[in-house]
């Protein structure tokens, strides 16, 4: 079993983007607006009564009845206050409660994964990591990430509203299955939800928590998409696209109005396939010249002259190099040039088709976004018509665990629309009535 969980608090993004808080005329009818309040907390939009009354467009007493609702489910707590509201009279203010239930994230990737409990607001109370690669069978890849979840879960000690897993790969809806795993060798429309439900149940009722807690698979660059536009630099953003060179190749997301986008069956914006250079390296997919092997870190190393190093992962190894080097090795900088411009040509192409109007990098892509912000951005606005691409902001992405921390947001999700589920868990661990 393993020991004592490592236990931190996810770094809030030192960049503050735009407020989502709804207009002041917004009506909820009272049987949503635990949720509504909930949810408005949990992003970090209503610090205060004053801040949450304005935001439902409700009375002060109603407001007030909520969030007694929500404190004695054990969600918030309420400060009796000092912070000034809006008519500069003393407000009550509002946090999420640290000993609160908590989500089981779970993130895989080719060299390894990680395992967290995460609380709202987006926070990580405790997160365990292994680097291994992955096996080709998913039982076998799938079993170390459920018990480290389970181990989590009961030293915390914690009641628990769901789990989620976040795969490298396309997930199908409503199966819940992995759809083309290109860097997992694992056979096509394998249920991984329903394999990493069935391993999870199993390793809680051997820690004696009971075995029905409600499972959810999910891309893992959806995942980060989520993540960032609640709790990162994807706040405030209607139409969020973001891109991100994760462990192996490069994938896509969109959230539409804060809804993860994600077409007719859970397979949509697979950036990383988009093909920029007919002539170029061959893809897993079958294509030449997508992102996914243009501008991954893969390429980086091939493209900066270095052997990675079978220790590390590497992503870990290509991030580094440009890091460190950019500033002082020429094959560093010729590298991060060689990338910026598919790079570049692809998210013109998605920024031409999809309209967003705010663009994060992630993985690699984002620290080739800090090393030549210029370069990429020009790029960018070279392949867009009448220069549209350039009025488009384009950020790195904030959180630096956006992949658990977005797989968490879709097991809270149901407690966020309902907040009364959670007083179930009050009863006993996770599984038991």
């Amino acid at each position: 079993m393993p020991g004592p969980p490592d236990r931190r608090e996810q770094a809030q993004p030192a960049h503050t983007p735009p407020s989502q808080t709804p207009p002041p005329q917004a009506r909820y009818d009272r049987g949503g607006l635990p949720g509504a309040a909930l949810t408005l907390i949990h992003t970090g939009q209503a610090p205060t009564r004053s801040a949450l009354t304005a935001a439902l467009g409700v009375t002060r007493a109603t407001a007030g009845a909520v969030t007694g609702e929500l404190r004695d489910l054990g969600l918030i707590q309420v400060d009796t206050g000092t912070r000034a509201g809006t008519q500069g009279r003393p407000s009550h203010g509002l946090a999420i409660d640290p000993g609160g239930p908590v989500a089981l994230a779970a993130q895989l990737h080719p060299d390894g994964f990680a395992v967290g409990l995460v609380g709202l607001g987006g926070r990580i109370v405790a997160e365990t990591s292994r680097q291994v690669p992955a096996a080709d069978d998913p039982a076998r890849a799938l079993a170390p990430l459920a018990a480290a979840g389970a181990a989590l879960l009961a030293y915390s000690g914690r009641a628990c509203v769901g789990a989620a897993l976040a795969v490298p790969s396309a997930v199908s809806e409503p199966e819940g299955a992995s759809v083309s795993p290109l860097y997992l060798g694992w056979p096509t429309g394998t249920k991984v939800r329903d394999v990493f439900s069935g391993l999870l149940a199993d390793q809680l009722a051997e820690h004696g928590l009971g075995s029905a807690l409600t499972c959810i698979a999910v891309n893992d660059v959806n995942a980060v998409a989520l993540a960032e536009h609640r709790h990162g630099a994807g706040r405030g953003a209607g139409y969020l696209l973001v891109v991100a060179a994760e462990h192996r190749g490069v994938g896509g997301a969109l959230v539409l109005r804060g809804t993860l986008y994600t077409g007719s069956g859970g397979l949509s914006m697979e950036a990383g396939h988009v093909s920029v250079d007919p002539n170029g390296r061959p893809c897993p997919c079958g294509n030449r010249g997508c992102l996914n092997v243009e501008t991954d870190a893969e390429r980086f190393m091939a493209a900066a002259g270095l052997v990675p190093a079978p220790d590390t992962a590497v992503l870990d190894q290509a991030i580094a190099a440009v890091s460190a080097g950019y500033a002082t090795d020429p094959r560093v900088r010729a590298a991060v040039s060689t990338l910026v411009v598919p790079l570049g040509l692809g998210l013109a192409g998605l920024i031409n088709v999809v309209n967003p109007d705010r663009v994060l990098l992630g993985g690699l892509h984002k620290h080739l976004l800090l090393a030549a912000p210029d370069q990429l951005r020009e790029a960018v606005a070279l392949r867009s018509p009448w220069g549209r691409g350039a009025g488009v902001p384009i950020h790195p992405c904030a959180l630096d665990d956006g992949g658990l921390i977005g797989a968490a947001e879709l097991a809270w999700q149901p407690v966020l629309d309902d907040p009364s589920l959670v007083a179930r868990l009050a009863q006993g661990p996770p599984g038991k009535p």
